[in-house]
């Protein structure tokens, strides 16, 4: 399996196609900003991770300066995402910590995230703050990832 970065990619088109199959709504609004060129207005400047296992899209998920909620925090890990048939493998582990490396990298002490799960993003380190009401009306759990207690951590 192999990490990509979809703004550095020379195949955005296959793995746009690949968001855009997903059943889930969120993958669709993702595929419609990305093609749009709207993702970076909509959530600031960031990411787009795909772990990838060949051609197929295993896992995705965006680094960004803002997500659904409005919170002094950031920056945010959004549109988690695995395909059906990798589930249960914790393939989105290798994303996250991806993803939180490279916020380490540039200087940021910790993640968050937005979720209505609960009992998932523990597994990965991520620690509940509280809860705030979603841009859509909805009630989002907040959740925070501290890099400054992982392992190659300054």
């Amino acid at each position: 399996m192999q990490i990509i970065d979809y703004f550095h990619t020379d195949d955005q088109p296959h793995w746009l196609a690949a968001i855009a199959e997903n059943e889930w709504r969120a993958a669709k609004f993702l595929a419609e900003l990305l093609e749009k060129n709207e993702i970076h207005s909509a959530v600031g400047k960031g990411a787009v991770y795909l772990l990838t296992e060949g051609d197929k899209l295993v896992s995705f998920l965006t680094l960004a300066a803002r997500d659904c909620v409005e919170a002094p925090y950031g920056p945010w890990i959004g549109f988690v995402h695995t395909a059906p048939e990798y589930r249960g493998h914790r393939h989105v582990g290798r994303l996250i910590d991806h993803a939180c490396a490279v916020a380490r990298e540039h200087g940021e002490a910790r993640v968050y995230l937005c979720t209505n799960h609960i009992g998932l993003y523990e597994k990965y380190g991520f620690t509940y703050l509280e809860n705030r009401v979603s841009i859509y009306g909805e009630d989002s759990r907040i959740y925070c990832r501290d890099l400054r207690k992982e392992p190659n951590a300054s």
